[in-house]
């Protein structure tokens, strides 16, 4: 955990297509970029800036998510979302998101998440 600080930064990018719409996701019934996906792909970059930094048995799961979807992406374009870890508090991890696609920017807010020790977690889980 020594090395997750205020600062690191993720991004991560896909192209839109038609397994990855609001059509597809059942989310609305147009051929456009689902915030769905707009958010897993914001929640991705958030866990590529910190997921490679932690030490062996510790992952970090999405605990919350508010963000605003912006503007229509058609299929066939790009998108990227870029995540800035913003604030650490013991486990909880803080960061801004934003997502853009190859002319503006599509979706803004914040998400947080904490670092798990993935055996426990786990273990809980499935004791369910």
């Amino acid at each position: 955990m020594d090395k997750i600080k205020p600062g690191l930064t993720g991004e991560v990018r896909e192209k839109v297509t038609e397994n990855n719409t609001a059509r597809a996701y059942g989310s609305g019934g147009v051929n456009v970029y689902a915030t769905p996906a707009m958010i897993g792909l914001m929640e991705n970059a958030a866990l590529s800036a910190v997921d490679p930094l932690l030490p062996e048995g510790q992952a970090t799961v999405g605990s919350a998510v508010s963000v605003r979807h912006l503007a229509a992406t058609p299929v066939g374009m790009q998108v990227t979302a870029k995540a800035y870890l913003k604030e650490v508090d013991g486990r909880r991890l803080v960061f801004k998101v934003e997502a853009f696609d190859e002319k503006e920017k599509i979706g803004e807010g914040e998400h947080e998440r904490f670092v798990i020790n993935l055996e426990k977690f786990l273990d809980k889980a499935m004791r369910k």
